[in-house]
């Protein structure tokens, strides 16, 4: 008798925890899906972004995001007369992450944009020229108003 209480306080332990973790997992998943932009905050756009104290990348470009989803989606830059059309954005916990395929000779490099951004507004950040898997370029990053180039 003693044996068959010790498995039924067993049972009941194991049914409360699965019980409880239902509304725990949910709760998991929501509290997650809250660090990715939400589908109104829309980044889908024209923006200026201007990069200085570069020792190579100084100059104000023009970034377009095409955004396809509630947290992400293309990009692509014009800067200096050339079209860099490959790239892609992700905006998790209120940063921006922008990566731009940079062509090189034999190998390819990404620039890189970095910022806060919320609500649709994205502020300032960093600029990472990266070739061939190292820092090439850094530089302090500004974007200016969505729709200005």
């Amino acid at each position: 008798m003693r044996f068959s209480k010790r498995i039924l306080v067993a049972v009941v332990a194991a049914t409360a925890m699965a019980a409880s973790a239902g509304p725990a997992m949910a709760h998991i998943n929501v509290s997650t899906m809250n660090m990715f932009a939400p589908a109104s905050h829309s980044y889908a756009g024209t923006w200026p972004v201007t990069v200085t104290h570069s020792e190579f990348g100084n100059g104000t470009d023009c970034l377009t995001l095409t955004q396809n989803g509630g947290n992400g989606g293309q990009a692509s830059l014009v800067a200096g007369g050339q079209k860099y059309p490959y790239g892609s954005f992700l905006v998790i916990k209120d940063i921006l992450v922008v990566t731009i395929t940079e062509p090189l000779y034999g190998q390819n490099g990404a620039l890189l944009f970095i910022a806060h951004a919320n609500n649709g507004h994205i502020g300032q950040g960093i600029f990472e020229d990266d070739r061939g898997g190292s820092d090439f370029d850094t530089g302090e990053l500004a974007f200016g108003m969505k729709g200005g180039c």
